[in-house]
């Protein structure tokens, strides 16, 4: 039975093996009723095509007859339409000139006239173009159209109808509409015969159309009304009206075919119609207008009844030549059957060697051999191929014969006399099997299907051992990180929910910590990718050198690892493992011969404390984590609830703050400085205040930590020297005389090391003095890698641009870096100036700051001046500037314009009560 499948499943293998002996023995039979069969079909077929040819000429005629006439027709339909506008034009022409400009169009509409869904437009326009009376706002048309009809009437003294292209304007469309528009214009004349306007007729283009709607023309027909430049004043396919086309544009139908007044053709690729369909085209031209009449018919659609007529008579001559064949077939089937059966025989034996030694696979034939009782015995191998000798070792001959009682002994063929057993119950069987070390295939993974036939087995062996390899492989790079080889997320996904599962069952905890690095974004922009994934790299091995062999530590992306910690006793197991990684975390990165710092964040949380999910613990223990960094990042924090509000609120600001700076909600408001002596406007401070929609003035110790601590500082001091420059830009417009304008820098953005860059672009678009930009920077920021901080000051200085130190006094405080970045001036804090008057104390740190600067050279302001009295002392120890709240608050640009007139700031002292 096995066999018998085989060769019916692969009867073209035996035929291809026989056809030479065969043909040889019996080649009459087999030619004589195929060729009577033949030569029947030839007559017949060449009859039915003859016949078929001569039907389809005279489907093409009676199409091109039909397109001729439907153009002729629809010609008459364009020429009654064009000569009732002409007649209308002239009709409201001879009204308007005789009612000597009394005549209102509006007024008649209401009346009926004009009130046709037709008339987009009915309008008198004077010699400028401006409406005089109108049915419908001129909105609705193109400026540059209405100066077209202006310039050619205004030009011609011929009072004749012309007809013009247009579309509605964008503003006036609404959707749905017809946009496109044919507008029929006339010369108005004043009583002395000059040009005194035009006269205007929009009509909609799909006006022209209708004819199509009286007319069968079919699903892919079309009309189109051509001018004489080949512009389509208007189209319509099928039951849709196509937009008006200019000549210049990509129209729906090239019109170079309208050579002659009439006529009527095929398509066929000597006319092209954007929709690519082939048609019967017809075309009439209007004799007293410069228009053509187009009409289009689909072939499809036109020799449907011969393609109907063809399919029958193709059926008619199909079905008999089925049965021709099949007479043949059946008559050559039964004189060639004796033949054949006695071929066939060898033919099975040809075809199986074929199909079993032309491939991998070992094919093995299993004869069952049972007792006096019908049970089964032993198995024997009665056939098999070379591949599936191979597989034991041996030659198919040696193979040959064995029965599987004879190796009993071994493991694995005890299992396959079972698994013979289980087959020849069941009837199929097949499975994919590990084998284990030692077996006789010396193979790791077979296929293995067993197909019952009779008393026999066909038993196929397939070695799937390299797909198998490749499938782990495949299930090793799903779940490994490529770069640090440690899990990734996929990985941690599939693995917490068991986990959990594991610990809920035996009442244990377990810990995630979520750790990010500090200072890994500075090695990646400063030193490149590469060497990024190096230190990504030394970290993984850091993070697994103080684990137990039982955790894990994955790589969640960029430099976000998390570790597993399965089983923890308590908290103290997690803050250790937190603490050695800090530690581990605490010595250098080696790039070459560069020492590069780093630190980690580290945010822990406990199952089943922090949550019973996955996602649960990874949030709350992302969330312990981004506490870490806002409070200041190298350190470790347990996920504590009150946490997730503080954090979403911060989020929340960070995602506002985004959006502020998407919509402009920022402003800038401007405190001025002043000379301590004369009390003169000599500079101002630019500074930025953020007006929240819902919130409005937002406190800036609120978002300024916030922006500075997501990165967002850097945009938004962006924003603050283009709102700067582009107001000194306004006031030096209105011919004010301007004082410099202090913008600051924070510590990131100077990081970025293109601040230099920002206030270059800005000054030359708006055009201001570089010597009217003064920026100030914080003793921090400068600290920063003091060489790069060197060359950006540099960078700035050379644009001309004057360098402050700002809130001097509370940062690295040092004369020698004053003397390296050779600052312009120095802004002392407000915390000293407010205990002048107070303390000696104060009095002593301002007379020593004071006292360095002007030893440098430097120009001192003293920020947050609020009383007189501090005032006075500051005058008295030669302060250069002051700046606070008893010489002005920070105002909008508006007032600071105001006290930039006035110039002199400092309100004068109540003057003495006398007695």
């Amino acid at each position: 039975m096995f066999l018998r499948q085989f060769v019916n499943n692969n009867n073209g293998a035996v035929v291809e093996m026989s056809r030479a002996d065969f043909f040889k023995a019996n080649l009459r039979l087999i030619l004589a009723w195929p060729l009577l069969g033949l030569v029947l079909c030839a007559v017949l077929w060449t009859a039915t095509l003859l016949q078929l040819e001569a039907e389809k000429k005279v489907a093409q005629q009676q199409a091109l007859d039909s397109v001729s006439s439907l153009s002729k027709a629809y010609g008459q339909y364009l020429l009654r339409t064009l000569e009732q506008m002409d007649q209308l034009t002239l009709q409201l022409k001879y009204e308007w000139e005789n009612s000597r400009g009394q005549l209102r169009l509006d007024q008649l509409k209401t009346q009926g006239m004009y009130a046709l869904p037709q008339f987009a437009i009915v309008a008198i326009l004077d010699r400028k173009g401006h409406p005089v009376t109108a049915t419908a706002p001129l909105q609705r048309l193109r400026v540059n159209e209405r100066s077209d009809f202006l310039l050619r009437h205004w030009r011609s003294n011929s009072s004749a109808l012309r007809i013009a292209l247009g579309r509605a304007s964008e503003a006036a469309a609404t959707p749905g509409a017809d946009e496109s528009l044919v507008h029929f214009t006339r010369r108005l004349e004043d009583v002395d015969g000059n040009f005194d306007g035009v006269l205007l007729i929009s009509i909609h283009s799909s006006y022209f159309s209708e004819f199509y709607n009286s007319v069968s023309f079919g699903k892919f027909g079309m009309s189109a009304m051509v001018g004489e430049e080949g512009e389509l004043f208007s189209t319509r396919l099928g039951s849709r009206v196509l937009p008006a086309q200019s000549a210049q544009g990509t129209p729906f139908l090239d019109t170079s075919f309208l050579e002659t007044e009439s006529g009527a053709l095929h398509s066929g690729g000597r006319i092209a119609f954007s929709d690519k369909q082939s048609r019967y085209v017809g075309w009439q031209a209007l004799k007293a207008y410069p228009f053509t009449a187009v009409v289009g018919l689909s072939d499809g659609e036109m020799l449907h009844p011969y393609e109907e007529t063809r399919t029958i008579y193709i059926g008619i001559a199909l079905a008999v030549t089925v049965l021709l064949l099949a007479f043949a077939a059946v008559a050559t089937v039964l004189s060639l059957r004796l033949a054949w059966r006695h071929h066939q025989s060898e033919g099975v034996r040809n075809a199986y060697r074929m199909a079993t030694e032309g491939t991998s696979d070992g094919f093995y034939i299993i004869a069952a051999l049972r007792g006096a009782d019908g049970s089964i015995l032993d198995f024997e191998i009665v056939d098999c191929n070379e591949p599936g000798a191979g597989y034991f070792g041996v030659r198919r001959e040696q193979l040959l014969g064995m029965r599987l009682q004879s190796r009993a002994h071994e493991p694995y063929f005890r299992d396959l006399i079972h698994n013979y057993r289980a087959a020849m119950e069941s009837g199929f069987s097949e499975e994919e099997i590990e084998l284990p070390e030692g077996n006789p295939f010396k193979l790791r993974w077979i296929r293995r299907r067993l197909v019952r036939s009779g008393d026999r087995l066909a038993v196929t062996l397939q070695d799937i051992s390299t797909a198998k390899e490749h499938e782990r492989d495949l299930r090793r790079l799903a779940n490994e990180d490529g770069l640090t080889g440690l899990p990734n997320r996929y990985w941690l996904q599939q693995f917490l929910p068991g986990a959990l599962g594991r610990a809920a069952i035996a009442s244990r905890m377990l810990a995630l910590l979520f750790i990010d690095l500090d200072g890994f974004k500075d090695i990646n922009d400063t030193q490149g990718h590469a060497e990024g994934d190096k230190v990504l790299r030394a970290a993984s091995l850091r993070l697994k050198a103080v684990l137990r062999p039982g955790d894990h530590v994955v790589r969640l992306g960029g430099d976000e690892f998390v570790v597993v910690l399965d089983p923890v006793e308590d908290d103290s197991r997690a803050e250790q493992v937190a603490q050695r990684i800090a530690i581990a975390f605490d010595e250098p990165f080696y790039l070459g011969s560069e020492r590069h710092k780093m630190g980690a964040s580290i945010g822990i949380s406990l199952y089943p404390r922090d949550g019973a999910e996955t996602e649960v613990l990874l949030k709350n223990a992302d969330i312990a984590m981004y506490a870490v960094k806002v409070a200041g990042k190298g350190h470790h924090r347990f996920f504590q609830p009150e946490l997730f509000e503080t954090i979403r609120s911060r989020r929340e600001l960070e995602q506002s703050l985004v959006a502020a700076l998407e919509q402009d909600q920022f402003l800038v408001v401007y405190q001025p400085r002043v000379d301590a002596l004369s009390g003169q406007l000599c500079s101002m401070e630019a500074l930025v205040r953020w007006h929240h929609p819902q919130h409005g003035m937002v406190p800036p110790l609120e978002f300024i930590p916030v922006a500075e601590s997501s990165g967002l500082i850097s945009q938004l001091g962006e924003v603050v020297i283009e709102k700067v420059c582009l107001q000194m830009a306004r006031w030096q417009a209105s011919g004010l005389e301007l004082v410099p304008v202090s913008i600051n820098v924070s510590a990131r953005q100077f990081g970025r090391g293109d601040v230099h860059q920002v206030l270059a672009s800005a000054l030359t678009r708006h055009r201001i003095d570089a010597r009217l930009i003064e920026v100030e920077i914080t003793e921090s920021a400068m600290m920063d890698e003091q060489n790069r901080a060197v060359e950006q000051l540099s960078a700035i200085r050379a644009l001309g641009v004057r360098l402050l130190v700002d809130d001097f006094g509370t940062g690295y405080s040092s004369l020698s870096q004053l003397q390296k970045f050779a600052m312009d001036g120095l802004k002392i804090d407000r915390a000293f100036t407010m205990e002048l008057g107070r303390s000696e104390q104060g009095e002593v740190f301002v007379r020593a700051i004071l006292s360095m600067a002007h030893a440098l050279g430097m120009s001192v302001v003293a920020e947050g001046v609020e009383t007189r009295e501090q005032l006075d002392i500051l005058r008295a120890l030669q302060c250069n500037e002051v700046q606070g709240y008893f010489i002005s608050r920070p105002v909008p640009a508006e007032q600071m314009l105001a006290l930039m007139h006035q110039r002199f700031l400092i309100p004068l002292p109540a003057p003495a009560l006398a007695g």
